[in-house]
């Protein structure tokens, strides 16, 4: 089928097929922003963009800085810049408006800037954390979970022990055992051969 995979959300995107990813532009999520909000955006944008190799592109409604995976997006707003921030360790400190766990190796941060000031330590300091672990983050979240080689997780070997157990007690009680008569209880083979012995001794005598 004709088309081609988009560079920034690597999405399959059919030939004629319109997509957010191309359409939507730095420019276009800014353009609307009052001064003190654009100001706060471009020395965030600086700020980052000085940490090294990345990539830094628009999708929907969020313009994002990504290495090998997404490390922090801006959400531009009229009244506020909402900064969503990914890292390995929970927060805590009044910026953090919410923390939402997006994986087992992830955490994301939510932080609001509505001035150029507010772009300082310690908001520059956690994005350069992101930036910097990243990498291992996405690394961490591809393992994380499985088990060693060899070793089956702790709830499959619980159910297979579970189910070698009930196996085990249904062979031992499909074990076929001698019969039993109902009058005496004694094993009927062995009151056969009794009652044998008695009628060859009745004939003897």
């Amino acid at each position: 089928m004709a088309g081609h995979e988009c560079y920034h959300c690597k999405q399959w995107i059919e030939a004629g097929t319109p997509h957010d990813c191309w359409t939507t532009t730095e420019a276009a999520l800014t353009k609307d922003l009052p001064e003190d909000i654009r100001d706060a955006w471009e020395r965030l944008r600086e700020t980052a963009a000085e940490f090294g190799d990345q990539r830094i592109y628009a999708s929907h409604a969020s313009i994002m800085f990504a290495r090998k995976a997404c490390y922090f997006f801006v959400r531009p707003k009229t009244r506020v810049l909402e900064v969503c921030i990914f890292l390995g360790r929970p927060l805590n400190a009044p910026q953090v408006r919410r923390t939402t766990r997006v994986s087992r190796a992830k955490l994301a941060h939510l932080v609001q800037i509505r001035h150029r000031d507010e772009v300082e330590s310690p908001i520059t300091d956690w994005i350069r954390e992101a930036y910097d672990v990243s990498d291992s983050l996405k690394s961490a979240a591809t393992w994380v979970g499985r088990p060693p080689a060899g070793r089956l997780p702790k709830k499959k070997e619980n159910r297979n022990r579970k189910k070698a157990t009930r196996k085990s007690a249904k062979a031992s009680s499909n074990t076929r055992r001698p019969r039993e008569t109902k009058a005496t209880g004694r094993r009927a083979g062995g009151g056969k051969t009794r009652a044998r012995a008695g009628r060859a001794s009745a004939r003897r005598s």
